[in-house]
């Protein structure tokens, strides 16, 4: 299963350099977590998501996402995975152990608190490192500065208690495996705009942090 992880970068490479490859080079999944959580929630913006890193980053990603448990073997499947949710989390000892060869491995999750998810995502990510802490990312760190260029760090997309946008990760041997977004609702952001009736330049922001996460994971595993 590792393998597959470390030939990732070897398949984009070839995608990018071959114009006539029709076939999605990759897809990307949704994490379907236990504990009760909507783990479903912001049905639109994945599928959004995929559609503007194809077209921005010429990327070859499927057009629709695919879900996947934490325990499965599938997980080695996508470069990138993506939770999110309101409430509770949790992780079987046996999905703590699948997940943590994941991300060692060179995988990416992308955790967005959905307003409500934060102390159930620290509490279950500390099962699967427990000698790491999230740390709040500089506004250097590569992540934001890809294609798109965030000085200031996360965008703000919805307001909840009146705190600032904040960016944390996991660093695993010099290597940010899980980048958790706080107080921002990225992922509402990527959503279809008639849904929360964002402004433009709000879901341009979100998609193009959105494009980031992508890039970095595809390019530093």
């Amino acid at each position: 299963m590792q393998k597959r992880l470390f030939l990732w970068g070897l398949i984009i490479l070839l995608a990018t350099a071959t114009a006539w490859v029709q076939r999605p080079s990759f897809r990307i999944a949704r994490l379907k977590y236990g504990g009760g959580g909507d783990w479903y929630a912001n049905k639109t913006s994945l599928p959004n998501l995929i559609s503007f890193c194809n077209r921005e980053l010429k990327a070859n990603i499927a057009s629709q996402e695919e879900s996947v448990e934490p325990g499965s073997p599938e997980l080695f499947d996508y470069p990138f995975v993506h939770m999110t949710g309101h409430g509770n989390v949790i992780f079987t000892p046996a999905e703590v152990q699948n997940l943590r060869k994941y991300l060692t491995a060179g995988g990416f999750l992308h955790i967005d608190d959905n307003y409500g998810l934060d102390k159930f995502a620290r509490r279950e990510m500390k099962k699967v490192f427990p000698e790491l802490d999230f740390i709040e990312l500089p506004f250097n760190h590569p992540v934001y500065h890809q294609k798109f260029n965030f000085p200031r760090g996360l965008p703000k997309i919805h307001e909840h208690d009146n705190k600032q946008a904040q960016g944390f990760g996991i660093i695993y041997h010099g290597r940010l495996v899980c980048f958790y977004s706080y107080e921002c609702d990225l992922g509402n952001g990527w959503e279809d705009q008639s849904v929360h009736n964002d402004p433009p330049e709000k879901h341009q922001a979100a998609l193009r942090m959105g494009a980031n996460l992508i890039s970095y994971a595809l390019t530093n595993f």
